[in-house]
């Protein structure tokens, strides 16, 4: 057991926000604990008693959904009664409504691992985070008008729709034609129209330490996704990819811990970045298997532990993830509050 200088044992208790199907999330942060002999409990919190995650975790609060009044006392008073230290969110809603608060929930001694206001707006929003690549010459997918796309669509180009503030995903759309753009256009009042870019996806897992400094950066080449997230993946040390991931980092400012960056790299090795999430991924088992343990490294800097310098070469290439559905069974008595 890890005692601090007064010879006291050390209880860290941390929280996962929106918990959902984070299991996996959930027991690494308590093997986290483990590896680092502290004690302590991996609490969760979701709006669903039977989100899957909430049964993984040491213990567990049901709460009103994020953007709901009250949301940010309820929470607050949550991690008072259960001496939490570190609070993880988990989803893009809650983000930005998080970042706002980080300065109540110090006041009581707790720590919100999330971005500034500023990182978060860039990335929850398609088109300053299109506007954001482009200021800082990172290679990115063109936006286009609808009089602009059509004109595209006459001469032969495939386009792509999607929401403004979408994630998982969810309404996105290749374009083939004038028919199917007047459709998925007026899908709904937020669509962007971007061009088609076509080639393997990736994401990549980003480590940044509380001082801001780009730390490890894991591509993951997605080979096959289910419901939005990745289900089958390997990680690749793509220098370029690398490279690029800790400029888009470093021109965040205000970025902190974990972030996952999307990118299609095309048949001619050319590669265009399209999306910032400033928050754990659902693939990021992967890249935590492969070494790059940004759980324990967390901890062991909000602890003042030692880390390891060079972080990132301590993870492995070519380590797959082939993901299956896996079950947790609880009783119709453990459901009731």
């Amino acid at each position: 057991m890890v005692d601090d200088k007064r010879g006291m044992k050390i209880n860290y208790n941390l929280l996962i926000c929106s918990a959902g199907r984070r299991v996996s999330l959930i027991r690494l942060f308590q093997k986290a604990l483990k590896d680092l002999q502290m004690s302590g409990l991996v609490c969760a919190v979701d709006i669903d008693i039977t989100a899957p995650a909430l049964h993984a975790a040491d213990k567990f609060e049901i709460v009103s959904k994020v953007t709901e009044l009250g949301y940010i006392d309820q929470l607050l008073k949550i991690c008072i009664e259960n001496e939490i230290s570190l609070v993880i969110p988990t989803i893009d809603t809650e983000l930005d409504i998080l970042s706002k608060s980080t300065s109540l929930f110090e006041k009581n001694g707790i720590q919100i691992l999330v971005s500034s206001e500023n990182v978060n707006q860039i990335s929850s929003n398609k088109i300053i985070t299109n506007k954001f690549f482009k200021n800082n010459n990172i290679p990115t997918p063109s936006l286009h008008t609808f009089e602009e796309a059509k004109k595209l669509i006459k001469s032969g180009h495939e386009l792509f729709i999607k929401p403004s503030n979408g994630s998982s995903s969810e309404n996105t759309y290749r374009v083939h034609n004038l028919d199917e753009l007047n459709f998925f256009y007026n899908f709904s009042n937020d669509m962007i129209i971007q061009d088609f870019i076509e080639g393997e996806e990736y994401t990549i897992d980003i480590f940044v330490d509380f001082n801001g400094k780009v730390r490890c950066a894991v591509p993951r080449l997605r080979i096959e996704t289910r419901a939005g997230e990745v289900s089958k993946s390997i990680t690749v040390r793509d220098k370029e990819i690398i490279e690029w991931s800790y400029k888009i980092a470093d021109a965040l400012d205000g970025s902190l811990g974990c972030l996952t960056f999307q990118c299609i790299k095309e048949s001619n090795n050319s590669v265009k970045f399209i999306e910032i999430n400033p928050r754990f991924g659902g693939g990021f088992p992967l890249s935590s298997a492969a070494g790059a343990d940004f759980p324990r490294w967390i901890l062991q800097i909000l602890l003042k532990f030692d880390l390891e310098e060079n972080l990132q070469f301590l993870w492995t290439e070519g380590l797959y993830m082939l993901r299956y559905d896996h079950e947790i069974f609880t009783t119709k008595d453990q459901l009731q509050l």
